[in-house]
């Protein structure tokens, strides 16, 4: 009986060890499973993302703002009797010259001196300013100077043909006009040897100057 007892005993001690075995191995994998089914959550933008975001936000619609607020205020200008009286009073005076100067010789001359501007300006934007950097010269103001100057000169050649060709005959002459290129090209030549070595000449007096405050 005692022993028939203590087998009983062992059984159910040895079902109870593995059932308790069977009981911790399966709760991992029910976390795991748990974990796995569960959705996987997006993951929030970091601070440097979104103070990105809003500064492109703020500068778009600093943007708009500045847009509205512009061509509000052109609306109004052209509404104004005053402001079309000054602009009138700005205009009339270009324009009485205009007419009396509406012949072939001046947009011969117009055209040749926009044509030396053109070339002047830019081969001292190119060649110049490579000619300064070998001498160790380097003027931010006067790369910024030659590209205005250039921008003007296009801008007039372009202005000034398309007032000689409304009103004059010098468009409609090829010798006015390659003879008028050929003399802007030259002056241009001529202009960029004179600035160029202005220039050298500041830059060289700039390293001097920088040498003696050194010292």
């Amino acid at each position: 009986m005692i022993s028939r007892s203590i087998l009983l005993a062992l059984v159910f001690s040895c079902f109870g060890f593995v059932q308790a075995q069977e009981d911790n191995g399966a709760a991992p994998q029910a976390e795991t499973l748990e974990n796995d089914s569960a959705p996987n959550k997006p993951k929030a933008p970091s601070s440097g993302t979104l103070t990105t975001d809003k500064a492109k936000e703020a500068a778009e619609k600093g943007l708009e703002m500045t847009a509205e607020e512009v061509s509000k205020i052109a609306r109004q200008l052209d509404q104004n009797p005053q402001a079309k009286d000054v602009a009138a009073g700005v205009l009339q005076p270009i324009y009485v010259v205009a007419k009396k100067l509406a012949f072939p010789a001046f947009h011969w001359v117009a055209f040749a001196l926009m044509a030396a501007g053109v070339v002047s300006y830019a081969l001292q934007l190119g060649l110049g300013k490579l000619v300064v950097l070998t001498r160790l010269g380097f003027s931010l103001k006067e790369i910024v100077s030659d590209a205005v100057g250039l921008a003007i000169s296009v801008v007039g050649l372009v202005l000034t043909t398309q007032a000689a060709a409304e009103n004059s005959t010098f468009t409609q002459s090829p010798a006015a006009v390659l003879s008028a290129t050929a003399t802007g090209i030259v002056a241009g030549i001529i202009l960029y040897f004179w600035g160029q070595s202005q220039e050298l000449d500041a830059a060289a007096g700039r390293s001097k100057s920088t040498v003696h405050s050194k010292r």
